[in-house]
């Protein structure tokens, strides 16, 4: 069995000038395009509200800290940054180039007075190249938050805070947990 089908007419274009003997389209009235108003200010309304309500629901506890002590971690999320145990970031190099950091928290398995190995609770490993001052006070077992440089595939510790919370009050890798004394603070 076969369809008819309608006679067929040129293809319009997106704003052309319709079509020689085509029949007129009413514009819209007035009521029409208040009510087409009202449709865009309720659906931009309700998504500001739900974003809203998603970025304030932890964030006003004051009590999640993350990567650096912030709320959150870095950029002041929330969610799986403030209980991470390892990560990667790209930051700026302040020469207008840019980094790739790496931070961790987890128990000192080697120690000396130039590198440590950390392991995360679900078995991530890494050695990082360190100085004297940021040995200091640290032993195996500990549990520690690194932020380092990464270049190829070696590490170079900025900060090394003892215990899981790091330096408090400070953005990662902003000298967090090594103060300018040398001495490492000790969190935990």
């Amino acid at each position: 069995m076969t369809t008819p089908q309608a006679p067929s007419t040129p293809d319009q274009t997106w704003g052309a000038a319709p079509a020689p003997g085509a029949p007129q389209r009413p514009a819209w009235s007035p009521g029409k395009k208040i009510a087409a108003g009202a449709v865009a200010v309720a659906i931009v309304a309700g998504g500001g509200a739900a974003i809203w309500a998603a970025s304030s629901s932890s964030a006003s506890t004051g009590s999640a800290t993350g990567l650096g002590g912030m709320q959150g971690g870095p950029g002041g999320m929330t969610g799986g940054l403030a209980s991470a145990l390892h990560g990667e970031y790209v930051s700026s190099d302040g020469n207008g180039g840019y980094v790739t950091k790496i931070t961790q928290t987890g128990e000192v398995t080697a120690l000396s007075a130039t590198s440590l190995t950390a392991k995360s609770e679900d078995g991530f490993s890494k050695t990082y190249t360190i100085t004297s001052d940021q040995a200091t006070g640290l032993a195996t077992g500990d549990t520690v938050t690194v932020v380092a440089t990464e270049s190829g595939t070696s590490a170079t510790a900025t900060s090394v805070s003892d215990g899981a919370t790091g330096g408090q009050g400070q953005p990662p890798g902003g000298g967090q947990g090594t103060p300018t004394s040398g001495a490492p603070t000790q969190t935990g």
